[in-house]
């Protein structure tokens, strides 16, 4: 027979295993549980110089991604970044693939200025796109914010999925044409 004390412990240690199980099942699933019929098209690590800056996937109906066709992606932090500097790298991005429109690009840059926390490595940010090609936000599978402008959608993705990206390789793993380094 179990003392009170001891009792107490059980029940404790039960909703520890609970909880972490549930965190661990938020943290790395968050993105099938919001994509209906989601599977995993690809995944990579985005890499800077020397820095590894997170890895992400890409998750989408089917296991095929289609841009008009709602999708996730999911990028799991790996150091410190300020929410304002995610923001500004992601226009410039956008910029560099040759969107020109600064009046959009202003109204975008203080969206995700606003959108965007602080990560660290700790951090999931994950992108949805829905039917209508609208974007909500997700950190640590709770919604941050959503930017209901399908332009935006298709600028913003296209600074990992567009063929125009920075980071071919990094595109190619995640829409599954190379599992290779």
């Amino acid at each position: 027979m179990l003392s009170k004390c001891q009792f107490i412990n059980c029940i404790i240690l039960i909703f520890l295993c609970i909880t972490s199980t549930l965190s661990f099942a938020n943290h790395y699933n968050i993105a099938q549980l919001l994509l209906s019929n989601a599977t995993l098209v690809g995944e990579a690590r985005m890499t800077y110089v020397l820095w590894d800056v997170y890895d992400d996937k890409l998750h989408a109906t089917n296991n095929i991604w289609k841009a008009s066709e709602p999708f996730a992606l999911e990028l799991k932090y790996l150091r410190k970044l300020k929410g304002g500097a995610i923001a500004r790298r992601s226009i410039k991005e956008i910029q560099d693939q040759g969107f020109k429109n600064q009046k959009k690009l202003d109204i975008w840059l203080v969206k995700m200025e606003n959108i965007f926390p602080d990560v660290d490595d700790t951090s999931t940010l994950i992108g949805l796109v829905d039917d209508n090609q609208h974007t909500t936000f997700y950190f640590n599978g709770s919604i941050i914010g959503n930017v209901a402008d399908p332009e935006f959608t298709e600028q913003f993705f296209n600074i990992w999925l567009g063929a125009k990206t920075s980071e071919p390789k990094l595109r190619e793993k995640l829409l599954g044409i190379s599992k290779g380094n």
